[in-house]
Protein backbone atom coordinates (compact mmCIF):
# COMPACT_ATOMS: atom_id res chain seq x y z
CA UNK A 1 0.00 0.00 0.00
CA UNK A 2 0.71 3.62 -0.08
CA UNK A 3 1.64 6.10 2.66
CA UNK A 4 1.56 9.57 2.11
CA UNK A 5 3.21 12.50 3.40
CA UNK A 6 2.90 16.52 3.31
CA UNK A 7 5.13 19.37 3.70
CA UNK A 8 4.09 22.50 3.47
CA UNK A 9 6.34 26.17 4.16
CA UNK A 10 5.30 27.33 7.64
CA UNK A 11 3.48 30.32 6.27
CA UNK A 12 1.07 28.35 4.04
CA UNK A 13 -2.53 28.25 5.17
CA UNK A 14 -3.58 25.47 2.72
CA UNK A 15 -3.15 22.20 4.05
CA UNK A 16 -3.61 18.72 1.99
CA UNK A 17 -5.24 15.44 3.09
CA UNK A 18 -4.94 12.09 0.98
CA UNK A 19 -8.26 9.88 1.13
CA UNK A 20 -7.30 7.04 1.66
CA UNK A 21 -4.09 7.95 3.91
CA UNK A 22 -2.82 4.42 2.73
CA UNK A 23 -3.69 3.11 -0.69
CA UNK A 24 -2.80 0.03 -2.63
CA UNK A 25 -0.75 -0.10 -5.47
CA UNK A 26 -3.43 -0.28 -8.26
CA UNK A 27 -6.04 1.21 -6.26
CA UNK A 28 -6.89 5.52 -6.13
CA UNK A 29 -5.65 8.07 -4.07
CA UNK A 30 -7.37 11.72 -4.07
CA UNK A 31 -5.05 14.46 -2.86
CA UNK A 32 -7.70 16.87 -0.99
CA UNK A 33 -6.84 20.38 -0.58
CA UNK A 34 -7.93 22.51 2.36
CA UNK A 35 -8.50 26.31 3.40
CA UNK A 36 -7.99 27.48 -0.26
CA UNK A 37 -7.63 31.27 -0.68
CA UNK A 38 -9.67 33.71 -1.70
CA UNK A 39 -9.64 35.21 -5.44
CA UNK A 40 -8.32 32.57 -7.23
CA UNK A 41 -7.39 32.09 -10.79
CA UNK A 42 -6.36 28.48 -10.75
CA UNK A 43 -4.36 25.43 -9.65
CA UNK A 44 -1.61 24.21 -11.27
CA UNK A 45 -0.11 20.30 -10.56
CA UNK A 46 3.28 19.60 -11.13
CA UNK A 47 5.69 16.11 -10.60
CA UNK A 48 8.42 16.44 -8.98
CA UNK A 49 9.61 19.63 -7.20
CA UNK A 50 10.51 21.49 -10.22
CA UNK A 51 7.73 23.61 -11.81
CA UNK A 52 8.61 23.79 -15.61
CA UNK A 53 6.71 23.04 -18.53
CA UNK A 54 8.42 19.21 -18.70
CA UNK A 55 7.07 18.32 -14.83
CA UNK A 56 3.85 19.81 -15.43
CA UNK A 57 0.52 17.41 -15.20
CA UNK A 58 -2.49 19.34 -15.36
CA UNK A 59 -4.26 22.93 -14.47
CA UNK A 60 -7.55 24.43 -13.51
CA UNK A 61 -8.35 27.22 -14.75
CA UNK A 62 -11.64 29.03 -12.82
CA UNK A 63 -12.73 31.43 -15.24
CA UNK A 64 -13.84 30.38 -17.87
CA UNK A 65 -13.54 26.63 -16.44
CA UNK A 66 -10.74 24.98 -18.48
CA UNK A 67 -8.50 22.00 -17.82
CA UNK A 68 -5.24 21.98 -19.38
CA UNK A 69 -2.89 18.55 -19.89
CA UNK A 70 0.37 18.85 -19.89
CA UNK A 71 3.79 16.33 -20.73
CA UNK A 72 3.64 14.58 -17.58
CA UNK A 73 0.02 13.64 -17.78
CA UNK A 74 -0.03 9.72 -17.57
CA UNK A 75 -4.23 9.77 -18.54
CA UNK A 76 -4.97 8.51 -15.19
CA UNK A 77 -5.21 12.42 -12.95
CA UNK A 78 -8.08 13.83 -12.82
CA UNK A 79 -7.66 17.80 -11.43
CA UNK A 80 -11.03 19.20 -9.78
CA UNK A 81 -12.38 22.58 -9.11
CA UNK A 82 -11.58 22.37 -5.22
CA UNK A 83 -8.11 21.28 -6.80
CA UNK A 84 -7.98 18.38 -5.27
CA UNK A 85 -6.01 15.21 -7.40
CA UNK A 86 -7.02 12.18 -8.23
CA UNK A 87 -4.77 10.01 -9.39
CA UNK A 88 -5.81 6.75 -10.54
CA UNK A 89 -4.34 3.03 -10.48
CA UNK A 90 -1.66 3.77 -8.82
CA UNK A 91 1.97 2.53 -9.87
CA UNK A 92 5.61 2.58 -8.60
CA UNK A 93 5.95 5.14 -11.50
CA UNK A 94 3.80 7.43 -9.58
CA UNK A 95 5.47 7.07 -6.36
CA UNK A 96 8.17 10.35 -5.52
CA UNK A 97 7.30 14.41 -4.99
CA UNK A 98 4.45 16.60 -6.23
CA UNK A 99 4.02 19.95 -5.96
CA UNK A 100 0.85 22.38 -6.48
CA UNK A 101 0.92 26.05 -7.29
CA UNK A 102 -1.98 27.93 -6.07
CA UNK A 103 -2.38 31.03 -8.57
CA UNK A 104 -4.39 34.08 -7.06
CA UNK A 105 -5.34 36.65 -8.70
CA UNK A 106 -3.34 39.74 -9.35
CA UNK A 107 -0.37 36.96 -9.18
CA UNK A 108 1.74 36.24 -12.05
CA UNK A 109 4.23 34.10 -11.43
CA UNK A 110 3.79 34.02 -7.49
CA UNK A 111 1.37 31.72 -5.99
CA UNK A 112 1.52 29.21 -2.75
CA UNK A 113 2.69 26.25 -2.91
CA UNK A 114 2.82 22.75 -1.45
CA UNK A 115 4.90 19.64 -1.55
CA UNK A 116 4.37 16.05 -1.06
CA UNK A 117 6.08 12.79 -1.03
CA UNK A 118 4.43 9.50 -2.21
CA UNK A 119 6.06 6.68 -0.90
CA UNK A 120 5.19 2.64 -1.48
CA UNK A 121 4.74 0.67 1.67
CA UNK A 122 7.88 -1.56 1.51
CA UNK A 123 6.44 -5.41 1.28
CA UNK A 124 7.62 -7.97 3.58
CA UNK A 125 10.82 -9.25 2.11
CA UNK A 126 12.61 -12.77 1.77
CA UNK A 127 16.11 -13.38 1.82
CA UNK A 128 17.62 -15.31 -1.54
CA UNK A 129 20.93 -17.38 -1.09
CA UNK A 130 23.53 -18.44 -3.88
CA UNK A 131 24.07 -21.90 -1.54
CA UNK A 132 21.88 -22.40 1.41
CA UNK A 133 24.02 -25.75 1.78
CA UNK A 134 27.81 -24.64 2.24
CA UNK A 135 30.90 -26.24 3.19
CA UNK A 136 32.45 -24.53 6.28
CA UNK A 137 35.43 -22.40 5.76
CA UNK A 138 35.19 -23.27 2.08
CA UNK A 139 32.58 -21.53 -0.31
CA UNK A 140 31.40 -18.31 -0.29
CA UNK A 141 27.73 -17.47 -0.10
CA UNK A 142 25.88 -14.35 -1.83
CA UNK A 143 22.49 -13.40 0.66
CA UNK A 144 20.08 -11.01 -1.37
CA UNK A 145 17.04 -9.13 0.04
CA UNK A 146 14.57 -8.67 -2.21
CA UNK A 147 12.77 -7.32 -3.87
CA UNK A 148 15.14 -4.79 -5.05
CA UNK A 149 13.14 -1.51 -4.58
CA UNK A 150 14.00 1.74 -4.90
CA UNK A 151 14.19 4.47 -2.50
CA UNK A 152 14.16 1.58 0.27
CA UNK A 153 17.43 1.41 2.75
CA UNK A 154 18.35 -2.62 3.63
CA UNK A 155 19.68 -3.69 6.78
CA UNK A 156 20.48 -7.35 7.89
CA UNK A 157 20.28 -8.78 11.04
CA UNK A 158 22.39 -11.97 12.58
CA UNK A 159 20.66 -14.04 15.89
CA UNK A 160 19.12 -10.33 16.60
CA UNK A 161 22.08 -8.09 16.01
CA UNK A 162 22.60 -5.80 13.18
CA UNK A 163 25.33 -6.50 10.43
CA UNK A 164 28.23 -4.66 9.55
CA UNK A 165 30.86 -5.11 7.17
CA UNK A 166 34.08 -6.98 8.38
CA UNK A 167 36.58 -9.02 7.52
CA UNK A 168 34.39 -12.17 6.78
CA UNK A 169 31.71 -10.48 5.21
CA UNK A 170 31.07 -7.55 3.10
CA UNK A 171 27.67 -5.39 2.45
CA UNK A 172 26.69 -3.96 -1.10
CA UNK A 173 26.60 -0.42 -1.73
CA UNK A 174 22.98 -0.31 -0.86
CA UNK A 175 23.36 -3.09 1.88
CA UNK A 176 20.97 -5.36 -0.50
CA UNK A 177 23.47 -7.81 -1.51
CA UNK A 178 25.62 -9.99 1.71
CA UNK A 179 28.18 -11.60 0.82
CA UNK A 180 30.08 -14.28 3.38
CA UNK A 181 33.41 -15.24 2.19
CA UNK A 182 33.75 -17.49 4.52
CA UNK A 183 30.99 -19.38 6.56
CA UNK A 184 30.97 -21.14 9.98
CA UNK A 185 29.10 -22.23 13.03
CA UNK A 186 29.00 -19.02 14.23
CA UNK A 187 27.71 -17.97 11.02
CA UNK A 188 24.87 -19.94 10.18
CA UNK A 189 22.29 -17.16 10.92
CA UNK A 190 19.43 -17.07 11.23
CA UNK A 191 19.85 -14.24 8.74
CA UNK A 192 16.75 -11.43 8.72
CA UNK A 193 16.91 -8.53 6.09
CA UNK A 194 14.76 -5.21 6.67
CA UNK A 195 13.79 -2.90 4.24
CA UNK A 196 12.86 0.74 5.43
CA UNK A 197 11.67 3.99 3.61
CA UNK A 198 10.46 7.12 5.47
CA UNK A 199 6.89 5.48 5.68
CA UNK A 200 6.81 1.83 6.65
CA UNK A 201 9.23 -0.92 7.45
CA UNK A 202 9.21 -4.48 6.92
CA UNK A 203 11.71 -7.84 7.74
CA UNK A 204 12.24 -11.19 6.27
CA UNK A 205 11.57 -14.49 7.67
CA UNK A 206 14.57 -15.78 8.97
CA UNK A 207 16.72 -17.93 7.23
CA UNK A 208 19.42 -20.18 8.49
CA UNK A 209 22.51 -21.94 6.82
CA UNK A 210 23.03 -25.62 6.55
CA UNK A 211 26.66 -25.78 7.16
CA UNK A 212 28.10 -29.20 5.77
CA UNK A 213 30.97 -29.45 8.32
CA UNK A 214 33.25 -32.44 9.77
CA UNK A 215 33.78 -34.86 10.77
CA UNK A 216 35.34 -33.98 14.17
CA UNK A 217 37.78 -36.27 15.28
CA UNK A 218 35.64 -39.11 16.79
CA UNK A 219 35.35 -40.84 20.20
CA UNK A 220 35.44 -44.58 21.38
CA UNK A 221 33.09 -45.33 24.65
CA UNK A 222 33.26 -46.52 26.93
CA UNK A 223 36.74 -45.85 28.00
CA UNK A 224 37.38 -49.37 29.41
CA UNK A 225 40.36 -51.25 27.82
CA UNK A 226 40.60 -54.57 29.23
CA UNK A 227 38.04 -57.26 29.09
CA UNK A 228 37.95 -61.13 30.54
CA UNK A 229 36.53 -63.81 28.00
CA UNK A 230 33.05 -64.58 27.77
CA UNK A 231 31.90 -60.66 28.45
CA UNK A 232 30.04 -59.00 25.70
CA UNK A 233 31.77 -56.30 23.84
CA UNK A 234 29.71 -52.98 23.07
CA UNK A 235 31.45 -50.16 21.59
CA UNK A 236 29.91 -46.37 20.55
CA UNK A 237 31.79 -43.82 18.23
CA UNK A 238 30.50 -40.58 17.48
CA UNK A 239 31.96 -37.65 15.92
CA UNK A 240 30.29 -34.45 15.18
CA UNK A 241 29.28 -34.13 11.86
CA UNK A 242 26.60 -32.59 8.99
CA UNK A 243 25.48 -34.16 7.36
CA UNK A 244 25.91 -37.10 9.95
CA UNK A 245 29.04 -39.64 8.83
CA UNK A 246 29.25 -42.98 7.59
CA UNK A 247 30.98 -45.07 10.50
CA UNK A 248 33.32 -48.20 9.54
CA UNK A 249 34.93 -50.66 12.51
CA UNK A 250 38.20 -52.49 11.57
CA UNK A 251 40.12 -54.75 13.89
CA UNK A 252 44.05 -55.03 13.05
CA UNK A 253 43.07 -53.33 9.91
CA UNK A 254 39.94 -56.07 8.86
CA UNK A 255 36.86 -55.02 8.55
CA UNK A 256 34.04 -55.39 11.14
CA UNK A 257 30.91 -54.01 9.90
CA UNK A 258 29.34 -50.79 9.70
CA UNK A 259 27.43 -48.00 11.88
CA UNK A 260 28.43 -46.36 14.86
CA UNK A 261 27.99 -49.36 17.59
CA UNK A 262 29.84 -52.45 17.64
CA UNK A 263 28.43 -55.50 19.76
CA UNK A 264 30.29 -58.82 20.22
CA UNK A 265 28.62 -61.56 22.53
CA UNK A 266 30.96 -63.29 24.75
CA UNK A 267 34.27 -62.30 23.35
CA UNK A 268 37.53 -64.69 23.27
CA UNK A 269 41.08 -63.56 23.32
CA UNK A 270 40.93 -63.89 19.64
CA UNK A 271 38.80 -60.72 20.12
CA UNK A 272 42.24 -58.83 21.27
CA UNK A 273 43.72 -56.19 19.81
CA UNK A 274 43.72 -52.73 18.00
CA UNK A 275 40.08 -51.52 17.33
CA UNK A 276 39.78 -48.42 14.53
CA UNK A 277 36.56 -46.09 14.18
CA UNK A 278 36.95 -44.79 10.85
CA UNK A 279 34.38 -41.86 9.91
CA UNK A 280 33.52 -40.59 6.69
CA UNK A 281 31.31 -37.11 5.81
CA UNK A 282 30.16 -37.77 2.17
CA UNK A 283 29.79 -34.33 1.53
CA UNK A 284 32.73 -32.37 2.48
CA UNK A 285 35.05 -35.67 1.88
CA UNK A 286 36.48 -35.65 4.64
CA UNK A 287 37.49 -38.88 7.02
CA UNK A 288 39.12 -39.31 10.44
CA UNK A 289 40.03 -42.09 12.43
CA UNK A 290 40.49 -43.22 16.20
CA UNK A 291 42.22 -45.88 17.56
CA UNK A 292 41.61 -48.19 20.92
CA UNK A 293 43.12 -51.09 22.11
CA UNK A 294 41.28 -53.88 23.47
CA UNK A 295 42.80 -56.72 25.52
CA UNK A 296 40.87 -59.80 26.47
CA UNK A 297 42.52 -62.52 29.12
Amino acid sequence: SLLIFWNLPTTAQVTIEAQPTKVSEGKDVLLLVHNLPQNLTGYIWYKGQIMDYHHYITAYVIDPETIIFGPAYSGRETVYSNASLLIQNVTRNDTGSYTIKIIKRGDRTEGVTGHFTLYLETPKPSISSSNLNPREAVETVILSCDPDTPDASYWWWINGQSLRNSRTLQLSKNNRILILFIVTKDTVGPYECEMKNPVSASRSDPVTLNLLHGPDLPSIFPSLTDYRSGQNLYLSCFADSNPPAEYTWTINGKFLQSGPRLYIPQITTNHSGLYRCSVRNSATGSERSTFKTIRVS
